[in-house]
């Protein structure tokens, strides 16, 4: 069961303004009623932001976490909801695009249909993997499978060339787990033994409603935990594979298909239908030289039985009750979520999944509006700016490097909104009562698609995000930055807000993103989105020296029980974080300076427009999460959490102390304060 990250890989929230349909929530904006006055900002300033907000704030029972992105994403929820209950009522008029939409949801909806069928939606992909009577044929129904959903195994994927972003290669990498990370399989401490017998539980009982025996189900269940924990010593730590150089090994299709025989890697190619190509990049070499060896260990029919395993994870959601609260059960156990979602919140995000590009056309239509685009364009010029200044004025950066850095930053694209060309999905069949269907059916539609991208120039106007999606990013290859229509609103941006909240919000996060660019590895990128150190020596010695400054500085923070942070995986959103900060105050700054009526420096509420600018900033990060998913988002997440997310920030700012009156020798006061941006 994979649960992903609401923040991927290097990516922030970030927003703008637009033509709402609906008010904001109560509680959902900025307020001074969140802010506890009993606590000394410059003790604690999460606390003194977000105190009241706490205390009277608790996660709701089908959440893991409860903060303003997630927030956002129920009210975001709710609107796709409205689009499709109307889209699948039918009715004359209906469009193709509310036919697809419309009956995905209702077939996901048609919780009746899916007991009555149980597992018979599963059973002719069953049967194929069942039927494979060699090794050899194996990979043809591992093909299969990763066609229609799950990657056991490995992975196998189209991105951008490392070293000429500009063409699409393909990519074959390690992969192959239920569980969220390496550490799952490997650690010994009593928490990751616990999650490990919950996990063998799971895949027990799932065996047992597919029609194993008990003592079938539970030897199925440890070849399955004991195939993974081979993958997952042969996999590379997360934290490593942060550095794009660890992933760097190109080599011909020849070459990859020699380094492991076992994979039948040519007969692979073929039966996923990838276009012909000469080369590829093998990310984690080492994975395949030593997974090669378990696929000639273990037996047949133990590794069909753990490729059917994936299928049945993969589906699990989705077919009759007592799978479904099997899977809810180690959801459970990993993150501490206490209740399932609602039907309809699980099959608003399944239609988002499968068909996001056609749900995002209906809510950008009831959304978003070109007010948005605008204000956020101009946002954007305006952090800019402000980085550049920044840049010029490093007194740790030589002239040839400023010179470069600023080449890549006006280099830097920007997506606002929604996707200027939408996603054909014409030749995707979406039967109306058949859900497991259409999943698979969604799911080998988007496989083709990245498949067909292979030995093709780079589609630069195509995203990796639904419109709909609260979320953000910047994207190295790419060097882009992206802003979905689905977090252009409140608390991060607010049009009835002054421009000291709002520079905390979209300001920091819009200058948080731009940040990416410049980060630990998104540094190692030009201006193209090629792999290339474009730094002089002595440069990139002074950054790495600021930068190991964050990382041991958020190394020191606990995250739950006794728990720190991995300063090195989050050193990147840390860097970033840090830097958007900077910049954005800078800009508001400017702002002010500029004002010729002088009311923009004036107090609201009794507090400075940089305090509230600070405030701002608190108030996006406000968070209350589980134990069981804090433990969880160390493992894995490179973002910290929201306490340290702000914390973290403002002790390495003099402008903060400046702005609280903060004294030397204060928690939030840095006695060794970091900076790189």
């Amino acid at each position: 069961m994979r649960l992903c990250s609401v923040l991927l890989i290097c990516f922030l929230v970030a927003i703008a303004a637009f033509a709402q349909s609906a008010p904001a929530k109560p509680g959902l904006g900025f307020s001074i009623d969140n802010i506890d006055k009993t606590v000394d900002p410059c003790v604690d300033f999460y606390q003194y932001a977000c105190g009241n907000w706490l205390k009277k704030t608790d996660i709701p029972p089908d959440q893991t976490r409860w903060l303003s992105f997630v927030e956002l994403d129920q009210r975001n929820e709710e609107i796709m909801r409205g689009i499709l209950e109307k889209a699948s009522a039918g009715g004359p008029g209906r469009d193709a695009i509310d036919q697809r939409i419309g009956d995905y949801y209702a077939s996901c909806m048609d919780e009746k249909a899916a007991a009555t069928k149980g597992l018979d939606p599963l059973k002719p992909e069953l049967s194929r993997i069942a039927r494979v009577s060699d090794k050899t044929a194996l990979i043809d129904a591992i093909a299969r499978v990763h066609l229609i959903g799950p990657n056991p195994l490995f992975n196998f994927y189209s991105q951008p060339d490392l070293h000429n972003a500009g063409q699409v290669i393909a990519y074959i990498d390690q992969g192959g787990l239920t569980l969220p990370d390496r550490d799952y399989y490997l650690k010994d401490d009593p928490k990751m033994t616990e999650t490990r017998k919950h996990f063998v539980e799971y895949v027990t009982q799932v065996f047992t409603l597919a029609g194993q025996t008990p003592q079938q189900a539970a030897d199925s269940a440890q070849t399955v935990l004991r195939i993974e924990t081979a993958l997952a010593k042969a996999s590379m730590d997360r934290t490593v594979r942060r550095d794009p150089k660890t992933r760097d090994h190109k080599m011909t299709r020849d070459q990859a298909a020699g380094l492991a025989p076992n994979f039948y890697l040519t007969r692979y190619f073929a039966e996923v239908n990838a276009p012909s190509f000469s080369e590829l990049n093998v990310s984690n070499p080492d994975f395949f030289k030593q997974v090669n060896g378990l696929l000639d260990s273990e037996s047949l029919d133990a590794l069909k039985t753990y490729v059917s395993w994936h299928l049945f994870d993969n589906t699990a959601p989705w077919l009759s009750q007592p799978f479904v609260d099997a899977n809810f059960k180690m959801r459970q156990a990993l993150t501490g979520q206490a209740e399932i979602k609602p039907r309809w919140k699980r099959c608003v995000n399944a239609t988002d999944d499968a068909l996001g590009e056609a749900l995002g056309q209906r809510y950008v239509e009831v959304t978003f509006g070109a007010e948005g685009k605008q204000r956020m364009l101009k946002m954007v010029a305006a952090l800019e700016s402000s980085l550049d200044e920044d840049i010029g004025g490093l007194s740790w950066m030589g002239d040839e490097t400023k010179k470069q850095a600023k080449i890549k930053l006006e280099a830097i694209g920007n997506k606002i909104g929604y996707p200027d060309v939408w996603r054909d999905y014409r030749s995707l069949k979406i039967v109306r009562g058949d859900l497991v269907g259409n999943l698979l059916r969604a799911n080998e539609f988007e496989a083709h698609r990245q498949i067909a991208k292979i030995d093709k120039p780079l589609d630069r106007k195509e995203w990796g995000m639904t419109p709909p999606t609260v979320n953000a990013y910047y994207s190295p290859p790419r060097n882009e930055i992206v802003f979905p229509a689905g977090i252009l609103q409140p608390p991060f941006f607010d049009k009835t807000m002054d421009d000291a909240v709002n520079f905390g919000g979209i300001g920091i996060v819009i200058g948080h993103e731009l940040t990416h660019g410049f980060d630990d590895q998104g540094r190692k990128y030009d201006p193209q989105g090629n792999l290339r150190d474009w730094w002089t020596a002595e440069d990139g010695k002074e950054f790495e020296k600021r930068v190991s400054c964050i990382a041991d500085e958020y190394s020191n923070f606990v995250a739950v029980d006794d728990l720190k942070l991995n300063g090195r995986l989050t050193l990147g959103e840390n860097t970033a974080d840090n830097g958007g900060a900077r910049i954005a105050l800078a800009a508001l700054r400017k702002m002010i300076a500029q004002d010729s009526s002088g009311k923009a420096g004036e107090k609201i509420d009794g507090y400075t427009p940089e305090q509230r600018f600070f405030l701002g900033f608190g108030r996006v990060w406000c968070q209350k999460q589980r134990p069981e998913e804090a433990r969880r988002r160390v493992t894995i997440d490179p973002h910290s959490p929201g306490k340290y997310r702000i914390n973290g920030v403002v002790q390495n700012m003099p402008e903060f102390q400046q702005a609280w009156g903060c004294k030397a020798g204060q928690p939030m006061v840095g006695e060794n304060a970091c900076r790189v941006w």
